[in-house]
C-alpha cells in the first residue's frame, strides 16, 4: 500500500464511529415568516441529519483503526509516541467537533409574547437553545380570529435570533474512551443564528400552513483543550504537556426552504438548510496546527402542534 493512499485512508475512517453519539446545536430552519400570535404556543419535534462535508474529509477506516490501536495502548499502560495517526485522530476530533455529521433531534416550545414578537426554548439533547423572533412583514392575527386581508398566499417575512450553547466531546465509545484518556479532550461551544425568514400562506393566517425561504447567519465560538496522558513526541523522549484552552471562531452562511404542511392544530415541517463556513485554523497537542473548511447540508422532518390563545 503507498504512503499516499495510506494517507487518503488516514482521512476517511474515525467519523462513523464519532458520528453516533455527539452531539451539537441544531441549525435547521423550521420556522415560518410568521411569528406564534400572541396567547399561542407551538410546540415542535423534529429529526434531522447534519451532513457536513469537513469531518467526512478527515476521518475514515484508517483513523479508526489507529484509534483503536492508540486506545490498547493507552489503556495497558503503554508509552505512546507522538506520530502522523496521533495527528490525523485529533484532526478527526477537531472537525468532528466544529460541524459533526450524524443524525439529531430537538423538541422545542414557542410563546406569542406580544403582536409580531415570539420567544423559544428548544432542547437538542446535549445543547440548549434560547430564542425570539421579530414579525416584519404580514398580517398578525390568528388561525380562529383572522386579519382583515388575510388570505392564502399572504406575504410574511420575520428576523429570528437564537443562541446555543453545549458542552462537547468524544463519543462515549470503549476504544475512544481510551483513546481520550490519552488526548483528554474537552471542549464547549456556543453559537449565535440569525434567519431571515419570507413565507407565504397557505390559508388564512397559515390555517393549512406555508411555504418559507430565507437566507441565515450563523456564528459559532469553540473552546478546547488537550490534556494527553503518558503521550510522548516523536523522539520519545519527553512526555507532551497538556495543550491549555484554545479559543477559535467562524461564521457560516446559509439559506433553508421549508414547508408547513397541516390543517389549524398539526403540521408536518420538512426542510432544507445549507451553509458554508471556513472552520479556521486549530492548534494540536505537539504545537502543530490543521485548518479546514466546507459546506453542511441539513435536510429534517417534523411535526408541529398549535395550541390557540384561550382568551
Amino acid at each position: 500500500m503507498t504512503t499516499s493512499y495510506t494517507s487518503a485512508l488516514a482521512r476517511l475512517g474515525a467519523l462513523g464511529l464519532l458520528a453516533t453519539t455527539a452531539c451539537t446545536a441544531p441549525r435547521n430552519i423550521t420556522t415560518s415568516g410568521k411569528v406564534t400570535p400572541q396567547g399561542e404556543f407551538r410546540i415542535a419535534y423534529n429529526q434531522n441529519f447534519n451532513v457536513a462535508t469537513a469531518p467526512l474529509a478527515k476521518a475514515g477506516s484508517a483513523v479508526r483503526s489507529a484509534a483503536s490501536q492508540l486506545g490498547t495502548q493507552a489503556a495497558e499502560g503503554q508509552k505512546v509516541n507522538y506520530s502522523d495517526a496521533v495527528s490525523q485522530v485529533q484532526t478527526a476530533a477537531l472537525a468532528y467537533l466544529v460541524d459533526p455529521v450524524q443524525p439529531a433531534s430537538d423538541l422545542s416550545i414557542r410563546y406569542g409574547i406580544v403582536p409580531r414578537l415570539d420567544a423559544g426554548y428548544k432542547y437538542a439533547f446535549g445543547s440548549h437553545v434560547f430564542d425570539a423572533a421579530y414579525q416584519l412583514l404580514g398580517p398578525t392575527g390568528s388561525v380562529e380570529n383572522p386579519e382583515r386581508g388575510a388570505a392564502g398566499g399572504t406575504t410574511y417575512a420575520s428576523v429570528g435570533l437564537q443562541y446555543a450553547i453545549q458542552r462537547a466531546g468524544l463519543p462515549k465509545i470503549p476504544f475512544l474512551t481510551d483513546l481520550n484518556n490519552l488526548l483528554g479532550l474537552s471542549a464547549t461551544r456556543q453559537d449565535l443564528i440569525i434567519p431571515l425568514t419570507v413565507s407565504q400562506s397557505l390559508g388564512a393566517e397559515e390555517s393549512i400552513g406555508a411555504i418559507s425561504y430565507g437566507v441565515v447567519y450563523a456564528h459559532s465560538w469553540v473552546s478546547y483543550g488537550f490534556t494527553p496522558n503518558n503521550l510522548y513526541n516523536r523522539a520519545g523522549t519527553n512526555v507532551l504537556p497538556a495543550l491549555p484552552s484554545q479559543s477559535n471562531n467562524f461564521s457560516s452562511y446559509g439559506l433553508f426552504l421549508n414547508a408547513k404542511l397541516g390543517y389549524k392544530y398539526v403540521y408536518l415541517v420538512p426542510a432544507l438548510s445549507f451553509y458554508y463556513q471556513n472552520y479556521g485554523t486549530y492548534t494540536l497537542v505537539d504545537g502543530s496546527s490543521t485548518s479546514f473548511s466546507g459546506a453542511t447540508f441539513i435536510p429534517s422532518l417534523g411535526v408541529q402542534f398549535r395550541i390557540p390563545s384561550f382568551k
